[in-house]
């Protein structure tokens, strides 16, 4: 019972010195904060590093304690830019997901946006032809529990924001791919809804 009640204590405590370095280092890849805060609390012992859900719920915690209102008012401005870049990307069905999405976004966060199209070069073709200046990228994403695939994306700057926009063929607009943090589909938000998250 005590080794048990240990554990969780020391995952805990990983998971909050983890949400820290993600927050105030801007640090996105949970593996590596992890293995940062468990160095800096010394602790090496597996069995005690905390899964991405627990470090995603620490997160969210962090903001409430220590972000309160300036934290709102970063969540509110990278929705906004969110509807402006899905506003200009209308054509390709966007949808928002990720940190923005889900509140645990910060002021290093970029907007991560789904876009639908049979032809990835169609999106660089529409954000040329709305002036924006954009680069191409790839992402690697699972479809699902053992299998992985390629997306290309195309980044560009919204208001001073990134905003990244991975682009899926039309019919991966019912299966969204599984999220790092907990395995299950992405939650995916259309601009209607991320409107009514700015009310």
């Amino acid at each position: 019972m005590g080794k048990k009640n240990g554990n969780e204590r020391s995952r805990q405590l990983v998971a909050q010195e983890t949400a820290r370095i993600i927050v105030t280092q801007g640090i996105r890849d949970y593996g590596a904060a992890k293995r940062k805060a468990a160095l800096r609390l010394g602790m090496n012992d597996r069995g005690s590093l905390p899964g991405n859900g627990e470090i995603e719920r620490a997160i969210e915690d962090y903001h409430q304690i220590f972000g309160g209102e300036s934290h709102a008012d970063v969540l509110r401005a990278l929705r906004a830019t969110a509807v402006t870049a899905m506003q200009i990307l209308a054509p390709f069905e966007p949808r928002l997901v990720g940190p923005v999405l889900n509140g645990t976004a910060d002021e290093n966060s970029v907007v991560n946006l789904h876009v639908f199209s049979d032809s990835a070069e169609a999106i660089g073709a529409h954000l040329d032809g709305t002036g924006l200046s954009s680069r191409s990228y790839e992402r690697r994403l699972k479809s699902r529990k053992d299998r992985s695939a390629v997306f290309a994306g195309y980044e560009f700057e919204c208001n001073g924001v990134t905003v990244q926009a991975t682009v899926f063929p039309y019919d991966g607009l019912r299966q969204a791919p599984l999220s790092p943090v907990d395995g299950r589909p992405m939650q995916r938000a259309d601009i209607a809804r991320v409107n009514d998250l700015l009310v």
